[in-house]
C-alpha cells in the first residue's frame, strides 16, 4: 500500500522543513510513505527551503489558494498510482504521528474519508470559543444539508483512499474546502466518518482567517455548501 502525504505551503518558511521532518520519522507497517509539498506560490523563503533541503515538492506557477493547492497534491497522488493520500497542514498544527489513527479505517475497508477531530475527545490545540461556534454552526447545516455529522467540520487533516481520490482528481472547492467537501462527499456515497486525533498551535506564520473575518468566514462558505449541493444535484 502507497500513502502520500499531501503538504499545501503557502509562506510557511517558519514550520515547513520541521513539518517534513516529521513525517519523514513516520512508520506504518507496510505501507510506503512518500511526502510531497505543494508550494503555492509562496512570497517568503518556502521554495528556497524546499528546494535546499532537497525536499520533494510540486511548485504551482500560480497561486491558486488552498483548495487548488490540496487537489493538485490528490491529483499527483491519484495518477501516480498511490493507494490513499492524507492532507497535513503545512503549520505544523497536524502531528504526522496522528496519521496512523487515521489510516486504520481504510486499511479495514469501513470509510473512504477518515477525517482527524479535535472534538471527540476534546484533547489539545480546540481553537478559539469563536471559531468553535461557528464551526457547531456548520455542522449543524451540514447535517440539514446531507444527513452527515460531522463535529470538526473544518478540520483539514484527512485521509482519502483511491476511490475518494478518483471523485476528488475531478471535482475540488477552492477557497475553504473542508466543509464544501463533506456535501461532495456525502452526495458521492462515500462512506464519511471521523477519529479523534491531538492537534497542536500552529508553530508560526499566520492563519488565512483574520481576526474579525470569522463571520464573513460562515457565511460564505455556509453559502459555498449549499450551491455545492445544487450543482451537484443537477448536473451530478
Amino acid at each position: 500500500m502507497k500513502l502520500a502525504i499531501i503538504i499545501p505551503c503557502y509562506n510557511e518558511e517558519a514550520n515547513i522543513k520541521k513539518v517534513v521532518d516529521e513525517c519523514n520519522l513516520l512508520s506504518i507497517p507496510n505501507v510506503e510513505v512518500e511526502t510531497i509539498v505543494v508550494n503555492d506560490c509562496s512570497t517568503d523563503n518556502s521554495l528556497e527551503i524546499l528546494k535546499k533541503e532537497k525536499i520533494n515538492h510540486l511548485n504551482l506557477p500560480v497561486n491558486l489558494g488552498i483548495g487548488g493547492a490540496v487537489q493538485t497534491g490528490f491529483k499527483y497522488a491519484y495518477r501516480n498510482g498511490f493507494d490513499m493520500a492524507v492532507q497535513l497542514d503545512g503549520d505544523g498544527q497536524h502531528p504526522p504521528q496522528e496519521i496512523s489513527k487515521l489510516i486504520t479505517p481504510i486499511l479495514q475497508n469501513e470509510l473512504d474519508v477518515v477525517i482527524g477531530s479535535r472534538f471527540i475527545e476534546k484533547k489539545g490545540f480546540q481553537s478559539t470559543k469563536g471559531r468553535r461556534w461557528g464551526i457547531r454552526i456548520l455542522e449543524h447545516w451540514c447535517f440539514f444539508l446531507t444527513r452527515i455529522r460531522i463535529k470538526d467540520i473544518t478540520s483539514g487533516f484527512r485521509l482519502l483512499n483511491r476511490k475518494a481520490l478518483a471523485i476528488v482528481e475531478n471535482e475540488y472547492p477552492d477557497a475553504y474546502p473542508e466543509p464544501e467537501t463533506i456535501v461532495l462527499y456525502g452526495l458521492n456515497n462515500l462512506r464519511i466518518g471521523e477519529v479523534p486525533v491531538e492537534m497542536r498551535a500552529r508553530d508560526g506564520g499566520k492563519s488565512s482567517i483574520k481576526n474579525g473575518q470569522s463571520l464573513y468566514y460562515m457565511v460564505k462558505v455556509a453559502l459555498g455548501m449549499f450551491f455545492m449541493m445544487v450543482k451537484l444535484k443537477r448536473y451530478g
